[in-house]
């Protein structure tokens, strides 16, 4: 069975929700702010945690960056619930380690939907070896979610390690736009090109420039070895 925490400060948001939720077979848990959600994932440990964007105290945006820092929650699934239809909180969701958002008002079919089509990709990886072949001095290990630059541990969040691992899955080869979306981001996801290049970004700030490479009008390759 598997657990989702919603995280909402409107209680008829929550109470509709965990209804719904547990009319599908999931395990349930709820608060109504961040700062107790956070605190209830540390024991719920749920493997789903919908979450409002626009919340007093701590928004959802901070929550998820508190959360993907946490030890245990690199890889748990996220989703961002708004109200809000600007690109710009969108791609700030995703930004801050989110998998999906979905925009309120919410239908409970199309929500359970969305849930289950996240689950499905997390329990189907594309890629199921423990370590990428990447080069000496850069090793990733899809299996812990982690990078080591010589010898030296890094802790991405979920999709740009994800991103990384896709380019380095094939180093050399060019991944177009359109396939970095699809296998990064999923079909159930719009996002537009400058989060990939936002990602991409913050990725050569932590690895270095050498590595990843723009190949204009097209998308990006891994450099097997960087120059």
């Amino acid at each position: 069975m598997n657990s989702i925490l919603i995280i909402d400060d409107e209680e008829d948001i929550l109470e509709i929700l965990k209804y719904n939720l547990l009319k599908e077979g999931f395990e349930v848990a709820v608060a109504n702010n961040g700062l107790d959600g956070i605190e209830i994932a540390k024991t719920f440990k749920p493997d789903l945690i919908i979450l409002d964007v626009m919340m007093p105290q701590m928004d959802g945006i901070e929550v998820c960056e508190v959360l993907r820092k946490m030890p245990g929650f690199e890889t748990t699934l996220i989703c961002f619930l708004t109200a809000r239809g600007e690109d710009y909180s969108q791609i700030a969701g995703l930004d801050a380690g989110a998998d999906d958002y979905i925009s309120k008002p919410v239908k409970p079919r199309v929500l359970v939907s969305r849930i289950n089509a996240m689950l499905r990709r997390k329990s189907n990886p594309e890629h199921s070896k423990e370590e990428i072949p990447s080069n000496e001095e850069l090793i990733i290990n899809r299996e812990k979610y982690l990078v080591y630059k010589s010898g030296e541990a890094l802790h991405l969040p979920k999709k740009e390690f994800e991103l990384l691992a896709l380019l380095a899955s094939r180093p050399d080869i060019v991944f177009e736009r359109e396939q970095i979306l699809e296998k990064v981001w999923g079909s159930d996801i719009v996002v537009g090109d400058r989060t990939i290049d936002v990602h991409v970004r913050k990725l050569r700030e932590k690895i270095g420039d050498k590595y990843i490479k723009t190949v204009k009008g097209i998308g990006y390759k891994f450099e097997s070895s960087p120059k």
